[in-house]
């Protein structure tokens, strides 16, 4: 039940279906090609950063190598480096979650000072593709290594074939497909769903939904940090073994509901997270002087 090697084929298709889509597309009516871009471009390379989370686990093919490989490629069409930085900072959450200045999936503190009325709380939405990518960058930011050199090489060629053979528009139709499918979109629910505290006491919470079709299981969260070597396929499973136990546990069947209830509730705001202090500076900073647990 660990790795999954169906995962390199669905990469190969949605990547795929994302140049299709290019083509079909260049001359269609604005109106037409901005709805896709949000629905279809933003649920395909949401689904991408999924995939890449799923290969940063390893869990896409029996080599750390090949793993590696296989998210730069899904990294591709998100028009934006972010495989190999991904994978640094994700092991980091699941070995330190919510530790402070550690776990920079935790919002900075003006995130929750600013981001606390609805309408706040809806652009704060829109920005999670900003918050998301310079948050690491500002909380505990890391000297590049070369697969991060190696990301970006491929991420700038690929972005200047797409440019040399859709234009301009094509590169935009990638990247804000990405920039859309990671803010106010329905997929995106899971950036809330997964940790902020809806029911007091409870850190993480699963979602059990359709969209986890799109999205490699990441909603069956507390399944997946329980057993982080278990494949997003093989998740539903470790649900029915131990469904005394999951299926007791309060959780989502609608992401759209989850981005609504943080909108609207004044009680739930950015600062709606568990964060511990549990780490002396001394470990902090031997941790980022050898790079983290990641290179």
């Amino acid at each position: 039940m660990g790795n999954d090697p169906t995962t390199k084929y669905k990469v190969l298709f949605w990547v795929a279906f994302q140049l299709l889509s290019l083509h079909l597309l260049e001359d269609a009516p604005w109106q037409t090609w901005l709805f896709c871009c949000y629905t279809l471009s933003g649920s395909i390379n949401h689904m991408m950063t999924l995939a890449m989370h799923e290969l940063s686990h390893n869990l896409g093919a029996k080599g750390v190598t090949q793993n590696r490989v296989l998210a730069i490629l899904a990294n591709l069409p998100m028009g934006i480096p972010a495989a190999a930085s991904f994978k640094r900072y994700h092991m980091e959450h699941h070995k330190f979650q919510g530790e402070d200045v550690v776990d920079v999936d935790i919002p900075t503190e003006f995130e929750g000072w600013f981001f606390r009325t609805a309408l706040r709380k809806v652009l704060w939405c829109f920005l999670q593709p900003a918050f998301y990518s310079l948050r690491p960058l500002a909380v505990s930011p890391k000297e590049p290594t070369r697969w991060e050199f190696i990301n970006i090489a491929c991420t700038i060629a690929f972005d200047l074939m797409i440019v040399h053979v859709w234009g301009i528009s094509g590169l935009l139709y990638l990247v804000l497909g990405t920039l859309f499918g990671m803010g106010l979109h329905p997929v995106a629910g899971h950036f809330i769903a997964e940790h902020y505290v809806m029911n007091e006491g409870q850190e993480t919470y699963s979602y059990y939904g359709p969209l986890n079709w799109l999205t490699f299981n990441v909603g069956y969260h507390n399944e997946h940090h329980d057993f982080a070597n278990i494949s997003g396929k093989h998740l539903p499973t470790v649900r029915k073994v131990a469904a005394e136990y999951y299926d007791e546990m309060p959780h989502y069947h609608s992401w759209i509901k989850v981005i609504w209830d943080y909108i609207v509730d004044d009680g739930i705001s950015p600062y709606s997270r568990v964060k511990r202090v549990t780490m002396e500076n001394e470990e902090i900073e031997a941790l980022r002087a050898r790079g983290g647990l990641v290179k």
